[in-house]
């Protein structure tokens, strides 16, 4: 019995050997192999089609990579960064240079005597290096708020993985957003003290113009039109001479002191106002990264249970 079941399985295998057909590319293998004996047989995998910019092995494109990296910008805090350094550096620069030459205006045409304007003028010397500490704080509070920008966006979190927040990140956090809005209120009585020279100096251009119109007219002479500089409160009440009338405020208005103090103030003004409006956005930006984080606390804790 077992020899006929061995004949069989023979007789099956030589019929299936003489029913195989070589192809041709199959005898070129071989006779490749049988020349070139350190040869290998290789393996080759299907390659997927090319889609954007990806690779074959799977490594992302520079534009790929491109859009990730801008996708991890704060632009917010990035806005808020470039125009509060913009208008602090307005505010401190010009400020600083218009508070010299209305001294010196002061000094040659308001106040002859020194001791009149010596409290004012130590005032000024005090307000121009204050605004040398404003400049320095608001550099590294600005580069702080965009630091704190990147890493509490979501893009961010997802180029750099998941991260679990502290007690004293979200502390850090909360305490930038108490901190911006104190400085946001600070800031809005800045601006509002940034436009009273503005004022003045408006008021004595505009004396000034209309003393010029007045020149056409010769029934009404431009002597009875004054500035009288002591009913701002900035010089006492018995500095001499207190007041400009007629010729002499036209050629104080005439003066480059005049002029460039003018204008400086106005530019000024428009620096804490753009200072004003980089803190509103740098409010709504921290107070955004705190509710991440906070939102993100919360998660992590929901995931433990």
């Amino acid at each position: 019995m077992k020899p006929a079941m061995e004949t069989a399985a023979e007789e099956n295998a030589e019929q299936s050997q003489e029913k195989k057909v070589i192809t041709r590319p199959e005898m070129e293998i071989g006779r490749y192999h049988w020349m070139y004996r350190s040869s290998r047989p290789h393996r080759y995998h299907h390659v997927p089609a090319l889609r954007g910019n990806i690779s074959p092995l799977g490594i992302q494109g520079c534009f790929e990579c491109c859009i990730k990296c801008l996708g991890g910008v704060p632009y917010a805090s990035l806005v808020a960064t470039i125009l509060c350094f913009s208008g602090v550096a307005l505010f401190c620069g010009c400020g600083h240079v218009a508070l010299t030459g209305t001294v010196t205006i002061l000094e040659q045409h308001f106040s002859t005597t020194a001791s009149d304007h010596a409290l004012l003028s130590e005032v000024i010397q005090l307000m121009q290096y204050v605004i040398y500490g404003i400049a320095s704080f608001f550099f590294l509070y600005g580069i702080i708020l965009l630091a704190e920008g990147f890493y509490t966006t979501s893009a961010v979190k997802e180029l750099h993985g998941e991260f679990k927040t502290t007690a004293c990140g979200r502390c850090i956090s909360g305490m930038f957003v108490f901190l911006t809005y104190v400085l946001g209120v600070a800031w809005l009585g800045v601006f509002g003290f940034s436009a009273v020279p503005v004022f003045m100096f408006y008021n004595i251009w505009s004396t000034c113009e209309v003393i010029k119109s007045l020149q056409t007219n010769v029934t009404v002479p431009g002597d009875q039109i004054c500035v009288d500089i002591r009913q701002y409160g900035i010089i006492p009440w018995n500095a001499v001479p207190g007041k400009a009338c007629g010729p002499i405020l036209e050629n104080i208005c005439n003066t480059n002191e005049f002029y460039m103090s003018y204008h400086l103030f106005i530019v000024a003004c428009a620096g804490a106002g753009a200072t004003v409006i980089a803190l509103l956005i740098y409010m709504m930006a921290t107070t955004y990264n705190y509710a991440v984080l906070k939102f993100k606390s919360r998660e992590d804790c929901c995931t433990k249970f």
